[in-house]
């Protein structure tokens, strides 16, 4: 790396003072504002360290390595994602890893055509490692990346080299502190079954999207094949309280011995429905090196296993819940749900 791009690097790690414009204070009215303090002797444009005080109720909430806090320790109940996806950060982001499965699912799950992106702002609710992050800035728009976790972190080193278009901030989805209706699209992928309350964000999100604007939820969907992982439930019985490191232990082990078992069966076509049955998140895309599909297989094993909550949902049920919210245009199918805020 030259030394100019290691200048450029590290400042877009700070805030920006125009996220300001997005913001407001999660603790009082929809209409309050934020305003930073605590800065030192930073550029005031670009912040690393600082406060973020409500003009309002005079709530504040910190400022830590370019990322604003809206959350507690208490609240954090995914402490797995955060290591998981600072430890294998890059395995999923298209153009580090030198595939377009990413990319993929994010256009074919949304059915957004690429370049309705340019100019938008786009709400990515549970970024992770800003895997989707990366695209839809890639695409010119100007995406706002929230996690409850501190996975948020990786996701800012994502999506670093965007020129400003990524904003991180770590948050919970049922309380975003962000103004309402301000978005022109809103997407959740993989996140909504991790949730306490999976409703609770189904319902919230639409209310930050402007009139016209669009939305897209992948999930867990509760069907016959989520049944038939007995196994893998008889474990999750347990380890969603485990220490991540055991967690870890427990992956490593069981994705050693049966990750052979299912790479041999993803070359049978009357036989790779078996991998269903096998207790780890086995991955065989053919994008992939071996090694790189051991290393995805991993990490979904571990995101199974270590997750504290898996709450599956009935595709019908999450169309009905948005119909109730107002949303139009409601296409869903298993694990998919996509609609429109009206445009009144």
């Amino acid at each position: 790396m030259t030394y100019r791009e290691t200048i450029i690097f590290e400042a877009s790690y700070h805030v920006h003072i125009k996220i300001l414009n997005f913001l407001r204070c999660p603790k009082c009215s929809p209409d309050s504002s934020l305003y930073i303090s605590n800065h030192g002797d930073e550029k005031v444009d670009e912040i690393l360290f600082g406060t973020l005080t409500c003009q309002t109720c005079n709530a504040e909430f910190k400022i830590q390595n370019g990322i604003p806090r809206f959350v507690e320790l208490k609240e954090d109940y995914c402490k797995n994602f955060g290591f998981q996806w600072k430890k294998w950060r890059k395995i999923q982001i298209d153009r580090l890893s030198g595939h377009t499965i990413s990319s993929d699912r994010f256009f074919r799950d949304s059915t957004w055509k690429p370049e309705s992106l340019k100019g938008k702002l786009i709400l990515d609710a549970g970024c992770g490692a800003g895997r989707f992050a990366d695209i839809v800035a890639a695409h010119g728009a100007t995406v706002v990346a929230v996690d409850l976790s501190d996975a948020v972190e990786a996701c800012q080193k994502t999506t670093s080299i965007h020129g400003g278009r990524a904003h991180c901030l770590q948050a919970s989805l049922t309380n975003l502190p962000v103004r309402l209706e301000i978005f022109d699209a809103i997407y959740c992928m993989g996140v909504i079954q991790h949730t306490p309350d999976p409703e609770s964000v189904i319902r919230t999100l639409p209310k930050y999207l402007k009139p016209g604007g669009k939305l897209a939820y992948n999930f867990y969907e509760d069907g016959i094949w989520r049944r038939l992982q007995i196994f893998k439930y008889l474990l999750r019985l347990v380890t969603p309280y485990l220490s991540v490191q055991v967690t870890m232990n427990i992956s490593k082990t069981l994705v050693r011995y049966l990750f052979p078992v299912t790479r041999f069966l993803a070359r049978l076509p009357k036989f790779r429905i078996l991998n269903h049955f096998i207790p780890i998140a086995a991955v065989h895309d053919r994008q992939l090196s071996e090694s790189a599909q051991f290393i995805w297989t991993l990490l979904d094993t571990f995101d199974w296993y270590g997750a504290r909550y898996e709450k599956c949902q009935n595709h019908n049920t999450v169309a009905r819940q948005l119909r109730e919210e107002g949303m139009l245009e409601i296409d869903s199918c298993p694990g998919l749900a996509r609609a429109q805020k009206s445009k009144i």
